[in-house]
């Protein structure tokens, strides 16, 4: 599922963003759901008990044991694999014209990124329906 939260003026980081909206709280309290985040959302695992999965933090900065340099890689690469829809439907929301080439009402874009999100998640959804039962 694609989540847009809703469009404020200036700029953020995304994680300020989350907590500001209730995001962590909502995935603290609420079922187990694991949500697969980039790198801006680290520390965020901690918040909601293991919910957001974001990749290895680096420990070393210089001079890293060729081992630890091996694990990290693969590590990295295992979540970059399973986040790869994630950075799709991104792609996808990016691509849309009402939201590439806005020029309405600031106060209509909040609505018009989540109808948009809403139907790439649905859109995604009955792919992989569809795709399974092939």
């Amino acid at each position: 599922m694609l989540f847009c939260s809703p469009v404020r003026p200036g700029s953020c980081a995304d994680i300020t963003q989350a907590r500001q909206v209730g995001l962590v709280q909502l995935l603290a309290e609420g079922p187990f759901t694991e949500v697969l985040a980039d790198a801006g959302y680290q520390g965020m695992g901690a918040q909601t008990g293991g919910r957001v999965v974001t990749p290895p933090h680096r420990k070393f900065k210089k001079n890293a044991p060729a081992w630890y340099e091996e694990r990290h890689e693969l590590q990295r690469k295992a979540h970059s694999s399973r986040r790869i829809r994630v950075e799709h439907g991104i792609a996808h929301l990016k691509n849309w014209q009402a939201l590439a080439r806005h020029h309405g009402r600031r106060e209509h874009m909040s609505d018009i990124v989540q109808a948009v999100a809403g139907l790439l998640s649905h859109q995604q959804t009955a792919n992989l329906y569809r795709s399974l039962r092939v």
